[in-house]
């Protein structure tokens, strides 16, 4: 019987498929106190059991690779923290031997303990990192129980299927891209939760608040998830199977038509030439942003070559890289980011300061560049070998200085100096230029243009920075909002003063790949874009579709106006 469960769209997207039921992990407490010769024993169960979950937290980070190591790998790490977490395991040993506990109530204990210190919390943020507890807590009862991790072993054991399930832990999802489940059904969690943001960006159709879902599906039963609107159809009729088949043929036929725009010059209506860059950090990326017409990589993420092993990659492994990828372009303009790595972002190399009180505000970008000078010029000088092979421009991340600049050039010209003296072939000049991803950055601008060739606005972290709203932050995702007047203010001001001096600005934020944003950032006078390749054709389609000198009218009112007033004028566009 068709049954139809509401939920909440948490990532768009049609899926259907057979159901996967992951139930909540029901543990069997041993409640009987230990007796004194039992102790030891014990302790050294517990102690197996937390290396087990800290050994397949290890594995799962060191399989992430590229953006996805980036994203899930924050979530990972906060629970490998919590599994080092001196408080934490001193309790549990403490429960064991003072209090006679057996490994696995203390573990409920403690996660009964934390759970209600957690909800006492006046913040609602740090209220929901109860979430984090019941994931870690689950991972370590799972080992004491002689089970790998479940979720993971069922998720691998049933591809193509519909997982439904109470809740999904970021690092579980990286099971979900790999082992080729079509979607996720979730009873709770939330469509702000890392989670969701996780599927979003692997385009992995989601459904959260489905409450009913584990009660009324059972394993196998045929289901229709819309991740758009949130709704699962539980043994679909055949009205429901054409509606899915429907939808995937208009998805189809949209594919295809944009397709024909591959090779397109990108044009707005009128006639006004935009160009459209391509971000990378895998060959595949850069065989995409040839195949739908890119007109070259205008951020190139060179973190991969570090996260994706335990050692510093040295200037051949790095030259190697960077030469493949100014090849694999043909000629096109590559722009090669310096590392931007710090402990905000961890890294297996041990390179990021990770015991920072304040990462994201610390050791990172060029200021991690700066402080290890040996390394910067390792890598300063395998780009500048690359530059043999075709044509590069070197991109700074976290500028907040004219002093940065000045340093990085002079550290440029030293090492094209050492390269000619060695007999490399180089070019004749490379071209710098400032990310800008700070308030202070986009402020001081003016005082910096003279130093660079170019300009890179990096929406992601700007809008964070700006607005003191980390993205990554459930609770506070309403305020990281890219139409804030704020942002829109920087980002004209960055682009105007960019042009003004004739120096190039693109722009390589989530922003840029956005269709929503493709007519306002016109506005804004933006003239270059640089997204994920799989965004090109959409956004190459929405900008044929504009006015740009009508548009670019409508600057000082968008400028002018509140957050409401913005929303207005777009919803007219």
């Amino acid at each position: 019987m068709r049954i139809v469960l509401p939920g909440i769209g948490a990532s768009r997207g049609m899926a259907l498929g057979r159901a996967r039921l992951v139930q909540p992990s029901q543990f069997i407490v041993d409640e009987t106190p230990l007796e004194p010769e039992e102790i030891d024993d014990e302790a050294e169960r517990l102690q197996a059991a937390l290396e087990t979950a800290r050994t397949e937290l290890r594995g799962i980070r060191d399989k992430l690779h590229g953006a996805l190591a980036r994203e899930i790998g924050e979530f990972i790490d906060a629970h490998s923290l919590l599994l080092s977490d001196p408080d934490l395991i001193s309790g549990l040993f403490d429960l064991v031997r003072r209090g006679r506990y057996r490994a696995g109530a203390a573990l409920k204990m403690q996660r009964d303990r934390l759970a209600a210190v957690f909800e006492a919390m006046d913040d609602p943020y740090l209220r929901s990192r109860r979430e984090d507890i019941d994931h870690v807590i689950g991972r370590v009862q799972s080992a004491l129980a002689r089970e790998t991790s479940s979720a993971e072993r069922q998720i691998a054991a049933r591809v193509g299927t519909i997982l439904v399930s109470d809740q999904i832990a970021p690092a579980e999802m990286t099971h979900l891209a790999q082992q080729g489940v079509l979607g996720v059904v979730c009873t709770g969690s939330s469509a702000l939760s890392h989670s969701a943001i996780l599927a979003r960006s692997m385009r992995l159709p989601m459904a959260v608040g489905a409450h009913d879902a584990l009660a009324a599906i059972r394993d196998d039963d045929l289901v229709l998830l819309d991740g758009e609107h949130g709704e699962v159809v539980v043994h679909p009729t055949a009205q429901d199977l054409a509606r899915y088949r429907q939808a995937q043929r208009e998805a189809q036929r949209e594919g295809r038509r944009l397709a024909q725009l591959a090779h397109a010059e990108t044009r707005t209506r009128d006639g006004s030439t935009i160009r459209l860059f391509a971000n990378a950090e895998l060959p595949n990326d850069v065989a995409q942003a040839r195949a739908n017409g890119a007109d070259g990589i205008g951020l190139y993420r060179t973190e991969f070559l570090f996260l994706q092993r335990h050692h510093l990659p040295d200037e051949d492994e790095q030259f190697q890289a960077y030469r493949e990828l100014v090849l694999g372009m043909g000629g096109l303009p590559v722009t090669i980011r310096t590392l931007d790595l710090g402990a905000d972002k961890a890294d297996t190399t041990g390179l990021a300061l990770t015991r920072e009180p304040n990462p994201a505000l610390g050791m990172r970008g060029v200021r991690l560049s700066m402080h290890r000078p040996a390394l910067f010029a390792t890598q300063m000088r395998a780009i500048l070998r690359a530059s043999a092979y075709g044509p590069i421009r070197i991109l700074v991340p976290m500028v907040t200085s004219a002093e940065e600049l000045r340093a990085t050039r002079a550290l440029v010209d030293i090492c094209a100096r050492d390269l000619r003296s060695e007999g490399h072939e180089i070019a004749d000049h490379f071209d710098l230029g400032a990310m800008i991803e700070v308030p202070a950055a986009a402020i001081a601008l003016p005082s910096m243009i003279g130093y660079v060739d170019f300009v890179a606005i990096g929406t992601n972290d700007l809008v964070q920075y700006t607005l003191a709203a980390d993205r990554n932050n459930d609770t506070l995702s309403h305020l990281y909002d890219p139409l804030h007047p704020a942002i829109l203010r920087l980002v004209a001001d960055t682009i105007k003063c960019g042009h003004k001096a004739g120096k190039a600005v693109s722009l390589c934020g989530e922003m840029a790949s956005d269709t929503r944003y493709t007519a306002l950032l016109l506005a804004l006078g933006l003239t270059e874009f640089s997204m994920h390749s799989g965004a090109l054709l959409e956004v190459r389609d929405r900008i044929a579709g504009c006015e740009r000198p009508a548009l670019l009218k409508l600057a000082p009112k968008l400028l002018r106006a509140d957050r409401e007033g913005i929303t207005a004028i777009l919803a007219r566009l």
